[in-house]
């Protein structure tokens, strides 16, 4: 019996470890908690701080799984903001930081670096959401050093 309870243990301690590993979105970056996954690697100039840069963005509730802006959506179009300086929600402007013109990204933003506890009713995001956004950069011009 106690050989028994041992192995449930076992096998309840590794359904939890999946469970809470298949939630990490993947690599980190330094100084904040959202992480990110490449999609798909780009090979063009360099998105750094103070740069404008132009992407396609995809932005979904992680809880719910309800989408609440796309650039692809009819009327949309790509969105053209700052890197690096504080314009946009923290999770965004560091996570974004590095991709490669022609990268896609999937950012995972906490709700403190996203949206925080009010979250943003006018696109239907919850208190306190985790957001999940699909980036790909389409340009970039000017910043700090570019590279190619």
């Amino acid at each position: 019996v106690d050989k028994m309870a041992g192995s449930f243990r076992t096998s309840a301690f590794v359904a939890l470890a999946l469970a809470v590993g298949s939630s990490w979105a993947g690599s980190a970056i330094p100084g904040v908690k959202t992480t990110y996954e490449v999609v798909k690697a780009g090979s063009g100039l360099k998105v750094s701080k103070g740069a404008t840069v132009t992407v396609h963005a995809t932005g979904t509730v992680k809880e719910t799984g309800k989408k609440f802006w796309s650039t692809h959506d009819e009327g949309q179009s790509p969105f053209t903001y700052a890197a690096g300086v504080g314009r946009v929600i923290t999770g965004w402007d560091q996570g974004c930081l590095g991709m490669l013109v022609g990268e896609q990204r999937r950012l995972e933003i906490p709700s403190d670096e996203g949206y925080g506890a009010q979250g943003f009713p006018a696109w239907g995001i919850p208190p306190a959401a985790t957001l999940i956004f699909d980036i790909e950069v389409l340009k970039v011009v000017g910043g700090g050093k570019s590279e190619l």
